[in-house]
């Protein structure tokens, strides 16, 4: 098939290459435009740009696609379908009709549950037992169009970047089956009423409240890492707090309970297990504490 690729981030390059090993035509690729990134804060292209150049594909990063220039040099293409993976531009509908059989998103999430910009995180973060990959066809909506494949997995102890790439290899593969069989699948409509969202993570979730249960500050820190972490504060300087386990023990809240970094929750205990201080790597908890003692007793704000 000849197909038109949207995507940005390192998520969407398992599909592009897929794709390309698959034997499609990638008639173009589409991402968003080059972002300042370092020290030198210098503009650098996106994960899939890179990727896209490396393959010897056209690549295109317009900052909208309402205008009506931009639309018809997407129809243009005359794609037999888009292929869309954490693009980040909204799609007007004149881009959604274009291709011959529409555009198909690869959606990290089994909806309809966790519609949004954030599926990964909130299925972790609500302590949902498993997740995966939804392959729809495209609509107005948000995530709402009916659905081509599903992938299931489950998420144990993940962290939300061991899932993303987890996920992102098993859209890759399901986005080649569903091409292979395209004419003969039949497209399944949401239970919309069965549907939950999964907004933007805010910063002001990423700091910890000790006065929650054990297993909620758990969640927290794998479904914010490695971005933007979860964090408390020791003497003044931001710990994140990337990977933890449940513990035995009691206190007040943020309270160190041994030497061992145990720390008191509002319900339970956790330990961490890795941690980061700001503007230094990320260490596992023996590493951390032996350049950073932290007495018992030491109450975490």
């Amino acid at each position: 098939m000849t197909i038109a690729f949207m995507g940005t981030p390192d998520f969407a390059v398992p599909a592009l290459v897929a794709l390309h090993e698959a034997g499609h035509e990638l008639v173009c690729v589409y991402t968003q435009p080059p972002s300042p990134a370092g020290r030198g804060k210098k503009l650098q292209p996106s994960p899939v740009h890179r990727k896209a150049k490396e393959l010897g594909i056209e690549v295109r990063h317009p900052t909208s696609l309402k205008n009506q220039d931009a639309q018809a040099e997407f129809a243009a293409l005359q794609a037999d379908v888009a292929v869309v993976s954490a693009y980040g531009l909204i799609l007007p509908q004149a881009v959604l009709d274009a291709p011959s059989y529409g555009c198909l998103n690869i959606h990290a999430s089994i909806l309809p549950r966790w519609r949004g910009a954030a599926p990964i995180h909130r299925a972790i973060l609500a302590g949902d037992a498993e997740t995966g990959v939804t392959i729809m066809q495209m609509e107005a909506g948000l995530d709402t169009g009916p659905m081509l494949a599903k992938v299931i997995t489950p998420i144990d102890a993940k962290t939300t970047g061991e899932l993303t790439e987890e996920l992102a290899e098993l859209g890759a593969n399901a986005m080649v089956g569903v091409l292979n069989d395209l004419e003969h699948l039949a497209a399944i409509p949401q239970d919309d009423g069965a549907a939950t969202y999964a907004p933007k993570i805010d910063k002001a979730e990423a700091r910890i409240d000790w006065s929650k249960p054990a297993e909620e500050i758990e969640r927290l820190a794998r479904g914010l890492a490695p971005f933007p972490g979860a964090w408390s504060e020791s003497d003044g300087e931001r710990v994140k707090l990337l990977r933890a386990e449940l513990a035995e023990g009691s206190g007040n809240p943020g309270e160190v309970l041994n030497e061992d970094f145990t720390i008191a929750c509002g319900s339970g205990a956790i330990r961490p297990l890795r941690l980061q201080r700001a503007g230094k790597p990320a260490m596992d908890r023996e590493d951390f504490l032996r350049g950073n003692p932290i007495a018992k007793g030491t109450i975490l704000s």
